[in-house]
């Protein structure tokens, strides 16, 4: 009797460890399972951005590969430049307002207010000019000069006998008010006499079109060499726009690249900006022609 009932209980603890392992690894393979869960469709909803055109073609390839990554979200990223993010946010019409500039240049300080900052890369902002134009660099001086109507004719600044052709962006582009501050020194563009373009690809299609034409495009849209063709990128004061350049602070003409959210970033809105500027996403942010903020050594 005493055999038989040492025999039940070594039976019974026997059973118990098995019935604990058991346990275990369904623990662990519903774990694992809800892991590969989440890391696919684990975040979902919908938000919009809209805004900087110069900020957009970023924004579109991050929302692409971060729906790969997460199949039940949304993200919608529309332009109409950085005065239209940053209203558009300010007034909880998209999640995010995408921008060259700081919202308190754009917007009523009571609405900026309400607006919380996301820098997110930089982009550098040049001259461009018709291929025809064969002047390479130009001053500070010089853009002041040609951009306020002062100087009409670019053999005034060392090139052929050929009138300039002013090409400007909306009041409401974040580029442009960008190089205005830095290359302009804040002076106010010639009225009236000056075409405007709405957009980077009517710039640059308008550019290639009139001959002796001037305007500004940022690296991001001239990191594309089918958008360079035809165009002639300017030296600014003797120096080049590279990504070097701009990082260390020989080129002056570049502005953060901002995401802004009403109040603090949640949930798919949080996420799609941590994304944006984490180191699954840098390699991209370069190859677009943008410069990480991780790599600027200039500061605002």
């Amino acid at each position: 009797m005493k055999n038989k009932s040492l025999k039940s209980i070594i039976s019974a603890v026997i059973l118990t460890v098995m019935v604990g392992a058991l346990a275990g690894c369904s623990s662990e393979d519903s774990a694992s399972s809800s892991n590969t869960d989440t890391g696919k469709a684990g975040i979902t909803g919908s938000i919009t951005a809209s805004g900087s055109t110069a900020l957009q073609p970023l924004a579109e390839e991050a929302a692409k590969l971060f729906q790969e990554k997460n199949t039940k979200a949304t993200i919608t990223v529309q332009g109409g430049g950085s005065g239209t993010g940053l209203k558009d946010s300010a007034a909880g019409n998209v999640q995010i307002g995408n921008s060259d500039v700081f919202a308190e240049e754009k917007l009523p300080k009571e609405q900026a207010a309400l607006l919380v900052d996301h820098k997110v890369c930089v982009v550098g902002i040049a001259a461009v000019v018709n291929e025809k134009v064969t002047v390479t660099n130009l001053t500070k001086e010089q853009l002041v000069d040609i951009f306020t109507g002062k100087i009409k004719n670019w053999k005034e600044v060392g090139g052929s006998d050929m009138k300039i052709v002013i090409l400007n962006r909306p009041t409401s582009s974040g580029t442009r008010a960008t190089f205005k501050k830095y290359a302009l020194g804040g002076k106010e563009e010639a009225q009236g006499t000056a075409l405007t373009e709405d957009s980077s690809g009517s710039i640059s299609k308008t550019l290639k079109a009139t001959d002796g034409s001037i305007s500004y495009l940022a690296s991001s849209f001239l990191n594309n060499d089918a958008n360079k063709q035809g165009l002639k990128i300017l030296q600014f004061g003797g120096v080049d726009m590279t990504p070097e350049t701009i990082a260390s602070g020989k080129y002056d003409i570049w502005s953060y690249e901002h995401m802004y959210t009403k109040g603090e970033a949640t949930d798919l809105t949080k996420a799609f900006i941590d994304y944006v500027t984490g180191a699954d996403f840098k390699a991209t942010v370069t190859k677009l022609g943008y410069i990480p903020i991780a790599d600027m050594k200039a500061t605002r």
